[in-house]
Protein backbone atom coordinates (compact mmCIF):
# COMPACT_ATOMS: atom_id res chain seq x y z
CA UNK A 1 0.00 0.00 0.00
CA UNK A 2 1.36 3.39 -0.94
CA UNK A 3 1.51 5.90 1.87
CA UNK A 4 0.59 9.41 0.72
CA UNK A 5 3.51 11.79 1.19
CA UNK A 6 2.83 15.22 2.58
CA UNK A 7 5.41 17.97 2.77
CA UNK A 8 5.06 20.80 5.23
CA UNK A 9 4.28 24.30 4.06
CA UNK A 10 3.54 25.12 0.44
CA UNK A 11 3.16 22.27 -2.05
CA UNK A 12 2.74 22.81 -5.76
CA UNK A 13 1.09 20.50 -8.22
CA UNK A 14 4.32 18.58 -8.88
CA UNK A 15 4.40 17.49 -5.24
CA UNK A 16 0.96 15.88 -5.09
CA UNK A 17 1.05 12.47 -3.41
CA UNK A 18 1.19 9.69 -5.98
CA UNK A 19 -1.32 7.61 -4.07
CA UNK A 20 -3.92 10.36 -4.50
CA UNK A 21 -3.24 11.01 -8.20
CA UNK A 22 -6.08 9.51 -10.27
CA UNK A 23 -4.24 10.11 -13.56
CA UNK A 24 -2.03 7.16 -14.57
CA UNK A 25 -0.45 9.23 -17.34
CA UNK A 26 0.47 11.85 -14.77
CA UNK A 27 2.09 9.19 -12.61
CA UNK A 28 4.05 7.88 -15.58
CA UNK A 29 5.30 11.37 -16.38
CA UNK A 30 6.32 11.87 -12.77
CA UNK A 31 8.25 8.57 -12.74
CA UNK A 32 10.00 9.52 -15.99
CA UNK A 33 10.79 12.95 -14.60
CA UNK A 34 12.30 11.41 -11.48
CA UNK A 35 14.52 9.04 -13.46
CA UNK A 36 15.70 11.91 -15.67
CA UNK A 37 16.60 14.06 -12.68
CA UNK A 38 18.52 11.24 -11.00
CA UNK A 39 20.48 10.61 -14.21
CA UNK A 40 21.21 14.32 -14.68
CA UNK A 41 22.38 14.74 -11.07
CA UNK A 42 24.65 11.68 -11.21
CA UNK A 43 26.25 13.02 -14.39
CA UNK A 44 26.56 16.50 -12.86
CA UNK A 45 28.23 15.08 -9.74
CA UNK A 46 30.76 13.10 -11.79
CA UNK A 47 31.56 16.05 -14.05
CA UNK A 48 31.80 18.41 -11.07
CA UNK A 49 34.26 16.09 -9.36
CA UNK A 50 36.56 16.16 -12.39
CA UNK A 51 36.40 19.97 -12.56
CA UNK A 52 36.91 20.39 -8.82
CA UNK A 53 39.90 18.05 -8.69
CA UNK A 54 41.51 19.82 -11.65
CA UNK A 55 40.99 23.35 -10.29
CA UNK A 56 43.42 25.01 -7.92
CA UNK A 57 46.68 26.94 -7.78
CA UNK A 58 47.99 24.25 -10.15
CA UNK A 59 45.43 23.80 -12.92
CA UNK A 60 45.05 20.28 -14.34
CA UNK A 61 43.02 19.25 -17.37
CA UNK A 62 40.31 16.61 -17.28
CA UNK A 63 42.42 14.08 -19.18
CA UNK A 64 45.18 14.26 -16.56
CA UNK A 65 42.72 13.88 -13.70
CA UNK A 66 41.00 10.91 -15.35
CA UNK A 67 44.35 9.26 -16.15
CA UNK A 68 45.65 9.56 -12.58
CA UNK A 69 42.41 8.30 -11.03
CA UNK A 70 42.13 5.36 -13.43
CA UNK A 71 45.77 4.42 -12.91
CA UNK A 72 45.40 4.44 -9.11
CA UNK A 73 42.15 2.48 -9.14
CA UNK A 74 43.59 -0.15 -11.49
CA UNK A 75 46.78 -0.46 -9.45
CA UNK A 76 49.03 0.86 -12.22
CA UNK A 77 51.61 3.62 -12.22
CA UNK A 78 50.52 6.91 -13.83
CA UNK A 79 53.52 6.52 -16.15
CA UNK A 80 55.43 9.15 -18.05
CA UNK A 81 52.27 10.91 -19.27
CA UNK A 82 51.79 12.52 -15.83
CA UNK A 83 54.56 13.80 -13.58
CA UNK A 84 54.71 12.74 -9.95
CA UNK A 85 53.71 16.18 -8.63
CA UNK A 86 50.47 16.25 -10.63
CA UNK A 87 49.69 12.68 -9.57
CA UNK A 88 50.21 13.56 -5.90
CA UNK A 89 48.04 16.68 -6.22
CA UNK A 90 45.19 14.69 -7.74
CA UNK A 91 45.29 11.54 -5.64
CA UNK A 92 46.67 12.66 -2.28
CA UNK A 93 45.34 16.22 -1.92
CA UNK A 94 42.33 17.10 -4.03
CA UNK A 95 40.42 13.87 -4.67
CA UNK A 96 40.08 12.92 -0.96
CA UNK A 97 38.83 16.44 -0.27
CA UNK A 98 36.28 16.31 -3.09
CA UNK A 99 35.04 12.88 -1.99
CA UNK A 100 34.79 14.05 1.63
CA UNK A 101 32.88 17.18 0.59
CA UNK A 102 30.46 15.13 -1.47
CA UNK A 103 29.86 12.67 1.38
CA UNK A 104 29.42 15.46 3.94
CA UNK A 105 26.97 17.34 1.71
CA UNK A 106 24.97 14.18 1.04
CA UNK A 107 24.84 13.28 4.74
CA UNK A 108 23.70 16.74 5.84
CA UNK A 109 21.01 16.88 3.14
CA UNK A 110 19.61 13.42 3.89
CA UNK A 111 19.56 14.01 7.65
CA UNK A 112 17.89 17.37 7.08
CA UNK A 113 15.12 15.73 5.07
CA UNK A 114 14.60 13.03 7.70
CA UNK A 115 14.50 15.57 10.54
CA UNK A 116 12.00 17.79 8.71
CA UNK A 117 9.68 14.80 8.41
CA UNK A 118 10.40 13.73 12.00
CA UNK A 119 9.49 17.05 13.63
CA UNK A 120 7.11 18.18 10.83
CA UNK A 121 8.89 21.51 10.52
CA UNK A 122 10.04 22.83 7.11
CA UNK A 123 12.82 24.85 8.77
CA UNK A 124 14.40 21.94 10.63
CA UNK A 125 17.98 21.00 9.82
CA UNK A 126 20.67 18.68 11.25
CA UNK A 127 21.82 21.30 13.75
CA UNK A 128 18.42 21.79 15.29
CA UNK A 129 18.94 18.93 17.73
CA UNK A 130 22.16 20.25 19.30
CA UNK A 131 24.34 17.51 17.84
CA UNK A 132 26.55 19.98 16.00
CA UNK A 133 26.96 22.01 19.19
CA UNK A 134 28.10 18.87 21.01
CA UNK A 135 30.65 18.11 18.31
CA UNK A 136 31.88 21.70 18.51
CA UNK A 137 32.36 21.43 22.28
CA UNK A 138 34.35 18.22 21.87
CA UNK A 139 36.53 19.74 19.16
CA UNK A 140 37.12 22.92 21.16
CA UNK A 141 38.17 20.88 24.21
CA UNK A 142 40.74 19.04 22.09
CA UNK A 143 42.10 22.12 20.27
CA UNK A 144 42.32 24.33 23.34
CA UNK A 145 43.15 21.89 26.15
CA UNK A 146 44.50 18.81 24.39
CA UNK A 147 41.65 16.50 25.44
CA UNK A 148 42.19 13.17 23.68
CA UNK A 149 45.59 14.18 22.33
CA UNK A 150 46.81 10.64 22.92
CA UNK A 151 44.81 9.55 19.88
CA UNK A 152 47.29 11.30 17.60
CA UNK A 153 46.04 12.43 14.20
CA UNK A 154 42.54 11.18 15.00
CA UNK A 155 42.23 13.24 18.18
CA UNK A 156 40.16 16.07 16.65
CA UNK A 157 37.57 13.95 14.79
CA UNK A 158 37.34 11.51 17.70
CA UNK A 159 36.74 14.28 20.23
CA UNK A 160 34.14 15.90 17.99
CA UNK A 161 32.34 12.60 17.45
CA UNK A 162 32.23 11.83 21.18
CA UNK A 163 30.81 15.31 21.80
CA UNK A 164 28.14 14.75 19.16
CA UNK A 165 27.27 11.36 20.63
CA UNK A 166 26.95 12.82 24.13
CA UNK A 167 24.69 15.60 22.83
CA UNK A 168 22.41 13.15 21.02
CA UNK A 169 22.12 11.01 24.16
CA UNK A 170 21.13 14.06 26.21
CA UNK A 171 18.52 15.07 23.64
CA UNK A 172 17.08 11.57 23.61
CA UNK A 173 16.94 11.34 27.40
CA UNK A 174 15.23 14.72 27.75
CA UNK A 175 12.81 14.12 24.86
CA UNK A 176 11.88 10.66 26.13
CA UNK A 177 11.42 11.67 29.78
CA UNK A 178 7.63 11.48 29.47
CA UNK A 179 7.69 8.01 27.98
CA UNK A 180 7.10 9.13 24.38
CA UNK A 181 9.46 10.86 21.95
CA UNK A 182 7.22 13.48 20.33
CA UNK A 183 8.23 15.99 17.67
CA UNK A 184 7.75 18.95 20.03
CA UNK A 185 9.85 17.34 22.76
CA UNK A 186 12.66 16.64 20.29
CA UNK A 187 12.53 20.19 18.99
CA UNK A 188 12.61 21.86 22.39
CA UNK A 189 15.20 19.47 23.84
CA UNK A 190 17.48 19.97 20.86
CA UNK A 191 17.24 23.76 20.99
CA UNK A 192 17.86 23.88 24.75
CA UNK A 193 20.82 21.50 24.70
CA UNK A 194 22.24 23.20 21.62
CA UNK A 195 22.25 26.58 23.35
CA UNK A 196 23.81 25.08 26.47
CA UNK A 197 26.61 23.37 24.54
CA UNK A 198 27.26 26.50 22.48
CA UNK A 199 27.76 28.31 25.79
CA UNK A 200 30.18 25.55 26.86
CA UNK A 201 32.20 26.06 23.67
CA UNK A 202 32.34 29.82 24.22
CA UNK A 203 33.43 29.25 27.83
CA UNK A 204 36.24 26.94 26.69
CA UNK A 205 37.47 29.55 24.20
CA UNK A 206 37.35 32.29 26.85
CA UNK A 207 39.04 30.17 29.52
CA UNK A 208 41.91 29.08 27.29
CA UNK A 209 43.29 32.57 26.77
CA UNK A 210 44.92 31.42 23.53
CA UNK A 211 44.44 33.68 20.53
CA UNK A 212 45.80 31.06 18.13
CA UNK A 213 43.61 28.37 19.65
CA UNK A 214 40.55 30.61 19.39
CA UNK A 215 41.28 31.20 15.68
CA UNK A 216 41.62 27.44 15.13
CA UNK A 217 38.32 26.76 16.87
CA UNK A 218 36.56 29.48 14.89
CA UNK A 219 37.85 28.11 11.57
CA UNK A 220 36.69 24.60 12.52
CA UNK A 221 33.29 25.87 13.69
CA UNK A 222 32.72 27.40 10.24
CA UNK A 223 33.57 24.17 8.46
CA UNK A 224 36.65 22.91 6.65
CA UNK A 225 37.55 19.91 4.51
CA UNK A 226 41.29 20.17 5.12
CA UNK A 227 41.29 17.02 7.29
CA UNK A 228 40.36 14.81 4.32
CA UNK A 229 42.50 11.66 4.05
CA UNK A 230 41.93 8.31 2.40
CA UNK A 231 42.32 6.58 5.78
CA UNK A 232 39.22 8.27 7.20
CA UNK A 233 37.03 8.35 4.09
CA UNK A 234 35.84 4.74 4.10
CA UNK A 235 33.95 4.99 7.39
CA UNK A 236 32.38 8.31 6.38
CA UNK A 237 31.22 7.10 2.97
CA UNK A 238 29.82 3.87 4.41
CA UNK A 239 27.95 5.78 7.12
CA UNK A 240 26.47 8.32 4.69
CA UNK A 241 25.72 6.14 1.66
CA UNK A 242 24.80 2.80 3.21
CA UNK A 243 23.80 3.33 6.84
CA UNK A 244 21.94 6.61 6.30
CA UNK A 245 20.89 7.26 2.69
CA UNK A 246 20.16 3.63 1.89
CA UNK A 247 18.36 2.92 5.16
CA UNK A 248 16.21 6.06 5.04
CA UNK A 249 15.31 5.42 1.41
CA UNK A 250 14.03 1.97 2.38
CA UNK A 251 11.98 3.65 5.14
CA UNK A 252 10.52 6.16 2.68
CA UNK A 253 6.87 5.21 3.14
CA UNK A 254 7.20 5.27 6.93
CA UNK A 255 8.68 8.76 6.68
CA UNK A 256 5.77 9.78 4.44
CA UNK A 257 3.33 8.57 7.10
CA UNK A 258 5.19 10.34 9.91
CA UNK A 259 5.24 13.59 7.93
CA UNK A 260 1.42 13.55 7.74
CA UNK A 261 0.91 13.16 11.48
CA UNK A 262 1.11 10.74 14.37
CA UNK A 263 -2.51 9.63 14.09
CA UNK A 264 -2.16 8.75 10.41
CA UNK A 265 1.13 7.01 11.08
CA UNK A 266 -0.47 4.83 13.76
CA UNK A 267 -3.34 3.93 11.44
CA UNK A 268 -0.82 2.83 8.82
CA UNK A 269 1.08 0.67 11.31
CA UNK A 270 3.95 3.02 12.20
CA UNK A 271 4.71 3.60 15.89
CA UNK A 272 5.61 7.34 15.90
CA UNK A 273 7.57 7.41 19.16
CA UNK A 274 9.69 4.36 18.43
CA UNK A 275 10.28 5.41 14.81
CA UNK A 276 11.38 8.90 15.91
CA UNK A 277 13.85 7.34 18.34
CA UNK A 278 15.26 5.19 15.52
CA UNK A 279 15.51 8.20 13.21
CA UNK A 280 17.23 10.22 15.93
CA UNK A 281 19.80 7.46 16.40
CA UNK A 282 20.57 7.19 12.68
CA UNK A 283 20.68 10.97 12.17
CA UNK A 284 22.82 11.49 15.27
CA UNK A 285 25.41 8.95 14.19
CA UNK A 286 25.57 10.38 10.67
CA UNK A 287 25.75 14.01 11.79
CA UNK A 288 28.34 13.13 14.41
CA UNK A 289 30.58 11.47 11.81
CA UNK A 290 30.08 14.33 9.33
CA UNK A 291 30.70 17.15 11.82
CA UNK A 292 33.69 15.33 13.29
CA UNK A 293 35.22 15.19 9.81
CA UNK A 294 34.37 18.63 8.42
CA UNK A 295 33.23 20.89 11.24
CA UNK A 296 29.94 22.76 11.40
CA UNK A 297 28.58 23.48 7.94
CA UNK A 298 25.17 25.10 7.97
CA UNK A 299 22.26 25.54 5.56
CA UNK A 300 22.91 22.41 3.46
CA UNK A 301 20.49 20.33 5.53
CA UNK A 302 17.92 23.13 5.44
CA UNK A 303 18.02 24.16 1.79
CA UNK A 304 18.62 20.94 -0.12
CA UNK A 305 15.54 18.96 1.07
CA UNK A 306 13.27 21.69 -0.28
CA UNK A 307 15.06 21.67 -3.63
CA UNK A 308 14.77 17.88 -3.82
CA UNK A 309 11.03 18.00 -3.21
CA UNK A 310 10.66 20.61 -5.93
CA UNK A 311 12.40 18.36 -8.41
CA UNK A 312 10.89 14.92 -7.71
CA UNK A 313 7.99 15.44 -5.31
CA UNK A 314 7.53 14.74 -1.64
CA UNK A 315 7.73 10.93 -1.64
CA UNK A 316 10.80 10.20 0.48
CA UNK A 317 11.76 7.07 -1.44
CA UNK A 318 12.76 9.36 -4.31
CA UNK A 319 13.42 12.64 -2.50
CA UNK A 320 16.10 11.20 -0.19
CA UNK A 321 18.50 9.93 -2.90
CA UNK A 322 17.92 13.11 -4.91
CA UNK A 323 18.68 15.18 -1.80
CA UNK A 324 21.90 13.19 -1.31
CA UNK A 325 23.02 13.98 -4.88
CA UNK A 326 22.08 17.66 -4.58
CA UNK A 327 23.84 17.99 -1.23
CA UNK A 328 26.99 16.39 -2.62
CA UNK A 329 27.00 18.74 -5.63
CA UNK A 330 26.28 21.85 -3.54
CA UNK A 331 29.02 21.28 -0.98
CA UNK A 332 31.54 20.24 -3.63
CA UNK A 333 31.09 23.54 -5.46
CA UNK A 334 30.99 25.50 -2.21
CA UNK A 335 34.35 24.04 -1.24
CA UNK A 336 35.78 24.92 -4.65
CA UNK A 337 34.67 28.52 -4.12
CA UNK A 338 36.18 28.49 -0.63
CA UNK A 339 39.53 27.35 -2.06
CA UNK A 340 39.64 29.75 -4.99
CA UNK A 341 38.03 33.06 -4.02
CA UNK A 342 40.83 34.43 -1.82
CA UNK A 343 43.74 32.19 -2.74
CA UNK A 344 46.31 31.55 -1.44
CA UNK A 345 44.12 31.94 1.64
CA UNK A 346 41.23 29.55 2.15
CA UNK A 347 37.78 30.52 3.37
CA UNK A 348 35.84 28.26 5.74
CA UNK A 349 33.30 26.43 3.58
CA UNK A 350 30.53 27.30 6.05
CA UNK A 351 30.78 30.94 4.98
CA UNK A 352 30.07 29.97 1.37
CA UNK A 353 27.10 27.77 2.27
CA UNK A 354 25.70 30.56 4.44
CA UNK A 355 25.89 33.00 1.52
CA UNK A 356 24.13 30.41 -0.63
CA UNK A 357 21.55 29.35 1.93
CA UNK A 358 20.46 32.64 3.49
CA UNK A 359 18.76 34.01 0.33
CA UNK A 360 16.97 30.69 -0.14
CA UNK A 361 15.78 30.76 3.48
CA UNK A 362 14.34 34.25 2.90
CA UNK A 363 12.64 32.91 -0.21
CA UNK A 364 11.09 30.07 1.79
CA UNK A 365 9.79 32.51 4.38
CA UNK A 366 8.16 34.61 1.65
CA UNK A 367 6.51 31.52 0.15
CA UNK A 368 5.10 30.28 3.45
CA UNK A 369 1.31 30.70 3.66
CA UNK A 370 0.12 33.47 6.00
CA UNK A 371 -1.09 32.47 9.44
CA UNK A 372 -4.82 32.56 10.01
Amino acid sequence: MLVPALTTGHRDRHEAPMALDPDPLGRARLRRRRRIWVSVLVAALAAGMVVSVGTGPVMLDAATVAHVVWSRLSGQSPGSLVDSTAAAIVWDLRLPRVVLGSAVGAGLAVCGMALQAMVRNPLADPYLLGISAGASSGAAAMILFGVGVGLGARALPASAFLGALAASMMVFLVAGAGGRVSSMRLLLAGVAIGYALTAVTSLLVFASGSAEGARSVMFWLLGSLTLATWDSLLAIVVMVVVATTGLLTLCGQRLDALAIGDETAQILGVAPGRFRAQLLLVASLCIGVVVASAGSIGFVGLVVPHLARRLVGAAHAWAIPVAALLGAILLMWADLCARMLLQPQELPVGIITAFMGAPFLLYLIRRMPPAH
